[in-house]
């Protein structure tokens, strides 16, 4: 089902304390920022995406800001599929609880997110201009 991850996204506090460390002190390859994320291209087709907490919400909603068995959430897989609309399907007819069903993102991809049993968040999408065949 799922073909490569496609990036890391870690939620953080203070944006512009974090997006300055992994800038300057890491020295990865910066992409850019909006008011609620900064990225960074870790290799091709794989990026690291920093979240502020506004930014969790409006991807996942308020409530997973603080998951159960978990004080909040920190991080998240994303992970490229043919069709989220057709693997979102058979996720929950194998009993996966999603947080967010399919949803158009503004930046371009179709997403959906689920949390495993422990609590760790992941992301299936497609880019909104053309689905992949399997």
């Amino acid at each position: 089902m799922i073909h490569k991850i496609e990036a890391i996204v870690l939620f953080v506090q203070d944006l512009n304390k974090c997006t300055a460390f992994y800038k300057d002190i890491f020295k990865l390859n910066y992409q850019g920022r909006d008011a609620q994320s900064a990225n960074f291209l870790l290799q091709e087709g794989l990026y690291l995406i920093l979240l502020s907490p506004e930014g969790n919400a409006d991807l996942l909603g308020p409530q997973t800001n603080s998951l159960p068995g978990q004080a909040t959430s920190r991080g998240l897989l994303a992970a490229g599929v043919a069709d989220v609309d057709a693997a979102y399907e058979d996720l929950k007819a194998k009993g996966v609880t999603f947080l967010r069903p399919p949803t158009d993102q503004r930046w371009g991809l179709r997403t959906a997110h689920f949390a495993d049993p422990e609590g760790n968040i992941w992301e299936i999408n497609h880019p909104l201009a053309a689905r992949t065949e399997e």
